[in-house]
């Protein structure tokens, strides 16, 4: 059977329909006018005007001329009818046979989807005149008959923010089914199905692909609709799409980079191509400023010493012995591309190592020894590292790219360290690969006069370590280890007194390897650096993805809104913010003690003041000794200002869970998404950074090729920028070093110090503001 015959065998079970059925509520004209409505439908291949599956009465009534209170109190008659056509549509190319067996049978016709209770209330409005629905008729193109821009049946419509629920619409309004709209605005040579179109009408499915998009431009070129209409209704504003021509590009950064490109990019200019790629390399993925380049340049070349016994930020073993693997053999292989990668200290260093970590981090010193202050959890990761690149440097091999010296690993010892010709070289290599100095090898020399300081420093104590030293060329002599082994306290004096001296030299001539405001340079130069940066808020929030759909991607953008919200009102440093405990509703807060012991904060609701409230006991700070804390904890009641509390609330509530999965809870009020390959879901200072910079290059970076993004010229930067933002914001506003220092925790020294380049272009403006109230009070 024909599909003409199938169409014409289906529409006279139609018309038996309507004239049993409908002839007993209606008039014959009404009845016909109905038939006639069904009859087109039939021949179009479309369906009836529903939204989220109730018949748009009103719509009908527009299109039959009868009145839309009539049809609504009688569609338990229509619906039936309806309902055939549509599941006729579906199955229109199969037989006639098949086809008629979805017609309700006559018997049925007083059941309906749903009951009446269930419907919601027609929108009455008037219906056309004869005259319109003979227009209406002229204009409705024959069976069969593509038409490149199809006359509308009505122009009027409620714009539905609902994607399927708005392709439905525009599809009936054109009175197109899914077929014909199909074969309108898809080539034949290309590789879109025409299921996908009908995935996109029943929610299954949600258009991602280049070639997709490419589609929905067409259809709204088709119904003369605003380009970009049905993208934007869209419930994953933020998902990037797939189908990128990328060849060349590893797959790690191809998904970095996607998410940045805009949907035309296949269409473009070889290039147009080309210049958006380098723009986001350069801008969004690295920044652009120079500190960055060299650093990206620089993590390519890798040569540290690794400490895997040692805890990086937390305490070595009681016993003081370092956890080495069983198959380790303490093998020397002088292979230049071995030495200069990453690797494993040898036993006898990583001991040495363990016994500083030990020394610095115990909350008690050994018996017959001396120290001088505490490395605290942050500052004994950072120790370690530093002194695995000096290590790692002084073995790299001097014929590969990294230029060491090549000391073998089985001469690596402390003992190295009270040498003045060891430390000249690392730190003219250091100026060597950067092109000048920097504060980070004073800071260096810093650690080199703590542990040879008398009485206290850690090297001094321990003069068996010279016993490991062996003459290496162009550092130690035979004739300085002599001297240093009969007279050590003597050696490291001579040794304390040089280092004295290069860090002075040093700090004379030092430059600033990188400017900490850069990469927010357009925040803090804004009138109103905190409203500028809320910007970004304001774009996670708009392009927050719809929950009941993709509950993960929700949660993600929920926690990334809360970490910038959290970070503007509490001018936290990382450490603190990273590791906030939570205390959910109706939970009894941890005590203050508790709290000190564990040296963390924790957000609670407080039922005394009626909303949530940051606890932090002052020896979690970095600063705990201050004249800002005097001993007293940080206690803060969070505004409830543009929904915060809302969010708080949500991610508390449902997006947290989602994130964890099922995983060990860490406690910490920001947990990071648990994946297969990542079952830890708690946050370390470089995932939290990460997590933080992620955020600024999705919502805060505005990228002109995609329109995304809240800040012009905004680079990729860590959450301790949101205090630079802070301070130099009240500081414009008030001109108070002493305000600016309440915002970040600290004292009006440092603020003066740090952010003080901010305010003489203010000053003026601030005394002429209260200058001014005089002449505005005449």
């Amino acid at each position: 059977m024909t599909k003409l015959t199938a169409i014409k065998a289906f529409q006279r079970k139609i018309d038996a329909y309507c004239e049993l059925r409908l002839s007993t509520a209606f008039s014959s004209d009404e009845a016909e006018a109905l038939k006639a409505y069904m009859r087109r439908l039939i021949e179009r291949r479309c369906g009836p005007p529903r939204t989220a599956g109730h018949t748009e009465w009103d719509v009908v009534a527009r299109m039959t001329g009868i009145d839309a209170r009539s049809l609504a109190s009688h569609h338990r008659l229509i619906d039936p009818g309806f309902d055939a056509i549509v599941r006729w549509n579906r199955d229109v190319g199969q037989t006639a046979e098949a086809t008629q067996e979805g017609l309700p049978k006559l018997g049925d016709a007083s059941r309906s989807k749903k009951a009446p209770a269930e419907r919601s209330k027609p929108t009455i409005k008037p219906a056309p005149s004869m005259t319109e629905r003979s227009q209406l008729a002229s204009a409705e193109p024959k069976p069969g008959m593509k038409v490149e821009f199809p006359e509308p049946l009505f122009r009027e419509w409620d714009d539905p923010a609902d994607f399927a629920e708005s392709l439905q619409l525009h599809m009936r309004r054109h009175g197109e089914s899914y077929w014909v709209l199909y074969r309108s605005v898809v080539r034949p040579d290309e590789p879109m199905d025409k299921n996908t179109l009908l995935s996109w009408i029943e929610r299954r499915r949600m258009p991602r692909s280049t070639d997709s998009f490419d589609v929905l431009g067409r259809i709204e070129r088709r119904y003369r609709l605003p380009e970009g209409y049905f993208k934007a209704k869209l419930p994953h504003q933020s998902r990037s799409a797939s189908g990128f021509n990328l060849s060349g590009i590893e797959p790690a950064e191809r998904r970095r980079i996607a998410w940045h490109l805009p949907d035309n990019f296949n269409s473009l200019p070889f290039a147009k191509r080309e210049e958006i790629l380098d723009w986001v390399r350069r801008v969004i993925i690295s920044g652009s400023t120079d500190y960055r380049k060299f650093q990206a340049a620089a993590a390519k070349q890798r040569y540290a010493i690794r400490f895997p016994g040692v805890s990086y930020g937390g305490r070595a073993p009681r016993d003081g012995k370092i956890a080495v693997p069983a198959n380790y053999e303490e093998t020397w292989i002088e292979d230049p591309d071995l030495l200069s990668g990453v690797i494993n200290a040898p036993p006898t260093l990583a001991m040495e190592m363990a016994d500083l970590v030990r020394f610095k981090t115990s909350a008690l010193t050994s018996i017959g020894f001396q120290r001088n202050g505490v490395w605290g959890e942050e500052t004994a990761s950072q120790k370690i590292e530093h002194l695995g690149l000096m290590f790692g440097a002084l073995a790299a091999s001097k014929a590969g790219e990294i230029k060491g010296h090549g000391v073998p690993l089985r001469q690596l010892t402390f003992g190295l360290l009270i040498f003045p010709g060891v430390w000249d070289w690392y730190l003219q290599w250091r100026e060597s690969r950067r092109g000048f100095y920097t504060a980070w090898e004073v800071d260096m020399l810093r650690i080199a006069l703590a542990i040879t300081k008398e009485s206290t420093g850690w090297l001094r104590q321990h003069p068996e370590l010279l016993a490991r030293v062996q003459p290496i060329a162009g550092l130690v002599s035979q004739n300085e280890i002599d001297y240093a082994r009969e007279d050590w306290h003597g050696a490291c004096e001579d040794f304390h007194t040089h280092a004295s001296h290069r860090v002075k030299e040093i700090q004379r001539i030092a430059r600033v390897h990188r400017d900490p405001f850069e990469p927010i340079m357009p925040v803090l130069e804004a009138d109103s650096p905190v409203g500028e940066y809320r910007k970004i808020t304001e774009e996670i929030i708009r392009l927050m993805p719809d929950e009941e759909r993709y509950p993960r991607p929700a949660a993600e953008a929920a926690r990334s809104f809360l970490m910038l919200r959290l970070g503007l009102h509490l001018g936290l440093r990382q450490k603190n913010l990273r590791q906030l405990m939570l205390c959910p509703r109706g939970q009894m807060p941890r005590p203050e003690r508790v709290l000190e012991k564990l040296k963390r904060g924790e957000i609670r609701w407080s039922d005394r003041d009626g909303g949530w409230e940051v606890l932090i006991p002052a020896v979690a700070f970095k600063n705990a000794h201050s004249s800002f804390f005097g001993d007293t904890p940080f206690r803060l009641v969070l505004p409830d200002l543009l929904d915060l509390y809302r969010h708080i609330d949500d991610y508390v509530e449902r997006h947290r869970s989602v994130l964890l999965k099922g995983a060990a809870d860490p406690g910490t009020f920001f947990v990071k998404t648990v994946k297969t390959t990542s079952t830890d879901a708690a946050y370390d200072i470089t995932s939290f950074y990460e997590a933080w910079r992620l955020t600024i290059q999705r919502y805060g970076i505005y990228n002109p090729y995609t329109g995304r993004g809240a800040i012009k010229g905004l680079l990729p930067h860590g959450p301790h920028n949101v205090r630079d933002v802070l301070a130099t914001h009240i500081l414009k506003q008030t001109g108070s070093y002493e305000q600016a220092s309440y915002a970040i925790q600290d004292t009006a020294d440092m603020v003066a110090k740090h952010y003080g380049r901010f305010l003489p272009r203010d000053k003026s403006a601030l005394a002429a503001r209260i200058l001014n109230q005089v002449w505005e009070a005449a």
